[in-house]
């Protein structure tokens, strides 16, 4: 049995096996603007390592904002670049109330960082999850045949979608955002909203991929999972003339908060009920103090720079792990 350093026990004696090379899974959460959260603790990731991390990790997978992160990395962009784009981009869509203006800009964004690129042009495995909104199934773009769980015969990488398509519907937080359709390369019409729906946290997605499929060549003690959130926050407080006003609109955004919360967690539990022994460090703290209100269509950069210095900060307390786990 090989175990977490790559050591091979035989009889009790421990010697090093050479060629042991483990798989290395990074899975990125939902959670809209909070994705800067994210950004904090993969700057520090990247730093750690030395390298742009479609070239740290085999497996990436992302629901919603991490979708765009996921995809990103994966076309071999550096989290600077990702974090310049975010820092452009983000307040300027979630400031708007419209789900037509939301759809419009977050459309713009995609079409001007993926341009008509496909998922055969990505430089590492790849995860983006969506939800089918007629029938309620995940749908999940990929980019290796080694991937699939079935219909081997006709994969096509990313059913002959494009990424950006494929982003903008894993960000399609309907009635937020509009629904978003795709065409297939077999002609299939599809109307798809918001990963989150069915996997917020996507990395039970991930590890089926990389122990299920992928040839079965990974045992779980052959995984490394490094899976990664958007953190916990108090509810924003606002004034009454804005309550009065926006009742409805906030009552729907908590609504769905809490349905992509209530899912995010749902998922860890069974991720360490079904898979206790693949070797995973999870980063998404809670912050309880006001002056950390936020939600998922946060769009004042102050508060946003924040969120990315809180990223960093949960990272250091991982770091040991994370040296050893990437090592």
């Amino acid at each position: 049995m090989t175990d977490f350093t790559g050591q091979e026990n035989i009889t009790g004696i421990t010697k090093t096996t050479k060629d042991f090379t483990p798989y290395r899974i990074l899975s990125l959460d939902g959670g809209g603007a909070k994705g800067f959260y994210t950004l904090g603790v993969l700057r520090e990731l990247e730093a750690l390592t030395g390298k742009k991390l479609h070239k740290v990790f085999d497996l990436v997978f992302g629901t919603s904002t991490g979708s765009i992160i996921a995809a990103l990395i994966v076309q071999g962009n550096s989290i600077d670049d990702i974090q310049r784009h975010y820092v452009e981009h983000v307040p300027r869509i979630m400031q708007r109330k419209r789900p037509s203006q939301k759809t419009k800009l977050l459309a713009e964004l995609a079409d001007e960082v993926f341009g008509d690129a496909k998922f055969d042009a990505v430089k590492t495995d790849v995860g983006i999850v969506t939800t089918k909104w007629m029938i309620e199934k995940p749908m999940i773009f990929k980019g290796n045949i080694d991937q699939a769980h079935g219909r081997v015969s006709t994969f096509v990488p990313g059913f002959g979608v494009r990424i950006s398509d494929a982003v903008q519907a894993s960000c399609a937080a309907y009635p937020f955002f509009k629904r978003k359709i795709v065409h297939t390369s077999t002609g299939d019409r599809v109307e798809l909203v918001d990963g989150g729906y069915c996997a917020n946290n996507p990395t039970l997605y991930a590890i089926a991929d990389a122990s299920r499929a992928l040839g079965l060549k990974y045992s779980h003690q052959d995984l490394r999972v490094v899976s990664v959130g958007v953190g916990k926050y108090p509810e924003p407080k606002r004034g009454l003339l804005s309550k009065m006003r926006w009742a409805k609109y906030l009552l729907s955004v908590r609504l769905l908060q809490k349905t992509l919360e209530i899912n995010t967690e749902s998922m860890d539990q069974l991720r360490t009920i079904l898979f206790k022994d693949v070797q995973t460090i999870r980063i998404s703290e809670t912050f309880a103090k006001p002056e950390m209100a936020t939600d998922l269509f946060e769009y004042d950069l102050r508060k946003l720079n924040l969120l990315s210095q809180r990223g960093r900060e949960s990272f250091a307390g991982n770091e040991t792990e994370l040296s050893r786990i990437l090592d």
